[in-house]
């Protein structure tokens, strides 16, 4: 290990130059000896920081200009050793001063390559101000203490400008060392400058004994300065090996206040003190001047100080400044709720990486959200936000992106996923969502549709979220709670969709709606007991458009709540009618279907009471039909049906146990109809699981005295099974097909009855 012998080697240097001063008779020899040998093993030092891997570029490029000038330093030294001994005063020869000179210079020119941190032209002209201090600072101390006995610098070196001239340099390199040690050096390690720096100022500081050893013929102050330096330099080059990365790496704030102008006053007032002064009004100049400068370098330290605590508050208000910044910078980019990137966030990372175009867009949206909402409020709902994106990071990959897009929509960024792949992810995704969470008591299943859409050339990231919109409300129609991908022929059905959404919404301008009637009968007999209206559509262009296609469009576009109004127009209207033309035997009550968005609507029910009020149509005679899902729970769905029920419209249930079906509807919900789905009636006749439930809800609704209807009913078979199961009450084609307001009328016209 270098630094090892090197100590060897500075112990020796020590040992034999505090023997020669303690008069013990050394030979001069003995001093000149371990110098090169220290010089070169210091070169090998430095070259094998050259070769560490892990140090950057230019840390590398100063450690061989540092260990080049020391190769160079062991020959000179050798050139110095004949001189000096070559007679009987140690002289120093101009060729071996001018190669000191020159292994000096090369030395500041290396530390002045460095990178260091963004220096301002400011900061370059302090340095050389300080620079400018220390030589003449220095120069002065040294010629009043040392070259002011120039008879034996001369004597001994031959020749006492070289000398300075070394001092002065080193001078230098000493203040580019302290300057590199506080501004930072690129990977060059701290303490290492602060070793390298001490070796020379102790080399400075050692090279000017030489006037003091004038009595000691046979010692150099040479003899310390080399050995002292060299091992220092040794322990800077270990450091340097040894030191961590980010030690190297990491830059230390600049000094605000410089102290070397006024160590360099104090330096020059001590002189002054201590020079031979001849009294009187000379001395008292020198102290005036001393006292002088003392107190203005008191006031301007206190002034450095009180600007130091100024700055510092400016500091600590602008480091303020930034957190806000950056504060404001997040907030920009995230969502407030979820702290999950927001919508620009999200297309932004999108359009960053469209180049490639390796990567999923994936559109989730909750289904039902509005009914949490709704039901359990928007606290309840926000917090439900915020679990589903917990689940949704705790899920993805750590290269995935998560993003709200607003309300109850979040998207995702999935890179470098095959088809295959990304299926088994987004499978984990839903199971991972929809599991049960418990939030403020309540325990909720949430569900979620998902789009998803891979990245095409030419996309733009509103294209990318349209198809995976287009795909997401293609998983919701197909029963939400999957996942469902982008296909072009999506596109097309959503532009079927969009345009029939606009025919329909002139529809009830144009004449194009229709209403029908489905008798319901009494069993067994066939009895007429009421009609249900059923709207139809006959477009110009498509025909008869099937209600099972533009009921749910109307649904999604908010037309149904036009014409829900406009049916129920007709309902009264065509009442009036049946009543003029049959008197009593008009129907005395008409089923009217009700969507949840036409009970989730402000004032709909405000409008059901002006239009019988305005026909003076009995409310006892409209059945307001909904569905279950309609008033599941609590909210402003089954708030409207309470308010429907104290109008005066009895209330039925229709497709009861289809959906969510729950038996404590028909206790919340005032219920008065429940109309059995076709899908229990097809079974009826069979020992299925069907003809058991349909038995059941019979005996619930008997015991509940809510009048049960079977709908869907096709077959002898099944209407007899009904009755003989207690159903007195049906509807379906074995009895009716849907028939228009004439058509009933010439039904139960006495005529047709007397018949």
């Amino acid at each position: 290990m270098p630094a090892a012998a090197g100590g060897g080697l500075l112990a020796f240097s020590l040992a034999h130059f505090a023997a020669g001063l303690g008069g013990a008779g050394v030979p001069a020899v003995l001093g000149w000896l371990p110098l090169p040998a220290m010089a070169a093993l210091t070169a090998y030092a430095s070259w094998r920081v050259t070769r560490h891997p892990g140090l950057s570029a230019p840390t590398r490029r100063f450690w061989g200009r540092f260990a080049g000038c020391l190769a160079v330093l062991a020959v000179t030294l050798v050139f110095h050793a004949r001189d000096a001994l070559a007679g009987p005063v140690q002289r120093i020869s101009p060729p071996t001063t001018g190669l000191y000179l020159v292994i000096l210079l090369v030395l500041v020119w290396a530390l002045m390559r460095l990178p260091a941190g963004e220096r301002t032209c400011g900061e370059w002209a302090r340095f050389g101000l300080d620079a400018g201090i220390i030589l003449i600072t220095s120069g002065i101390l040294v010629w009043h203490f040392a070259l002011s006995r120039a008879a034996g610098w001369a004597a001994q070196t031959g020749s006492a400008a070289p000398l300075l001239a070394i001092i002065m340099v080193t001078s230098v390199s000493l203040i580019a060392f302290v300057k590199v040690a506080f501004a930072g050096a690129g990977g060059l390690d701290r303490r290492a400058v602060h070793l390298l720096s001490l070796g020379t100022a102790l080399a400075a500081a050692t090279g000017s004994l030489t006037p003091f050893l004038a009595d000691h013929p046979a010692l150099n102050a040479t003899f310390l300065a080399v050995p002292l330096a060299c091992f220092l330099v040794q322990l800077a080059a270990h450091r340097q090996l040894h030191a961590p990365a980010a030690a190297a790496a990491a830059p230390r704030p600049a000094r605000r206040v410089s102290v070397v102008p006024y160590l360099a006053v104090a330096g020059m007032d001590a002189m002054l003190l201590g020079a031979d002064v001849p009294a009187g009004e000379s001395r008292i100049i020198v102290l005036g001047t001393v006292a002088i400068t003392a107190l203005v370098v008191i006031r301007q330290v206190t002034a450095l100080r009180e600007n130091s605590r100024l700055l510092a508050t400016v500091d600590s208000n602008l480091a303020q400044l930034r957190v806000y910044q950056e504060q404001l910078a997040h907030q920009v980019r995230h969502d407030a709720l979820t702290e999950i990137a927001n919508r620009a966030n999200f297309e932004e990372q999108i359009t960053g990486r469209l180049a490639g175009g390796d990567f999923l867009v994936a559109l989730l949206d909750l289904d039902d959200f509005k009914t949490v909402n709704d039901r359990l409020g928007h606290g309840t709902g926000d917090a439900l936000l915020k679990a589903v994106s917990r689940r949704l990071l705790g899920r993805l990959r750590p290269g995935d992106t998560v993003a709200r897009l607003g309300g109850d929509e979040f998207t995702l960024l999935l890179p470098r996923l095959s088809g295959a792949e990304a299926a088994v992810l987004l499978r984990r995704v839903v199971a991972e969502v929809q599991e049960p969470v418990l939030i403020d008591g309540h325990e909720m299943t949430p569900r979620i549709s998902i789009g998803v859409t891979a990245a095409q050339p030419g996309d733009t990231p509103g294209e990318l979220l349209r198809r995976a919109d287009v795909a997401m409300y293609a998983a919701k129609n197909a029963g939400g709670g999957r996942v469902a991908w982008f296909d072009p022929a999506m596109d097309r059905l959503a532009a079927r969709d969009a345009r029939l959404g606009a025919d329909l919404r002139q529809a009830v301008a144009r004449g194009e709606l229709s209403l029908v009637y489905q008798p319901i009968v009494e069993l067994p007999d066939g009895g007429l007991a009421g009609v249900e209206a059923l709207v139809r559509w006959q477009h110009p262009e498509h025909g008869q458009v099937s209600p099972a296609l533009f009921i749910p469009l109307a649904e999604r576009n908010g037309t149904i709540i036009e014409l829900g109004r406009w049916i129920l127009e007709q309902v009264t209207a065509q009442a009036a009618r049946w009543d003029r033309a049959l008197g009593a035997h008009a129907p005395r009550r008409i089923s009217v279907n009700i969507s949840p968005r036409e009970l989730h609507e402000p004032g709909f029910v405000a409008g059901v009471a002006a239009l019988l009020a305005r026909t003076g149509t009995d409310p006892a005679r409209i059945t307001a039909e909904i569905t279950e899902t309609a008033v599941l729970g609590t909210g402003p769905g089954l708030d409207a049906v309470r308010e429907l029920h104290e109008l005066g419209l009895p209330v039925a249930l229709d497709d009861f146990g289809t959906g969510q079906s729950s038996l404590s509807l028909l206790v919340d919900c005032p219920v008065q109809v429940l109309k059995v789905d076709k899908s229990f009636v097809d079974g009826v006749t069979a020992g299925t699981a069907q003809a058991v439930i349909v038995d059941s809800l019979i005996a619930i609704t008997t015991g509940l005295g809510i009048q049960a209807v079977a709908e869907g009913v096709e077959t002898e078979a099944q209407a007899r099974r009904l009755h003989q199961a207690g159903y007195r009450y049906a509807q379906g084609f074995h009895f009716f097909r849907p028939m228009t307001g004439d058509q009933v009328t010439s039904l139960l016209s006495p005529v047709a009855l007397g018949a």
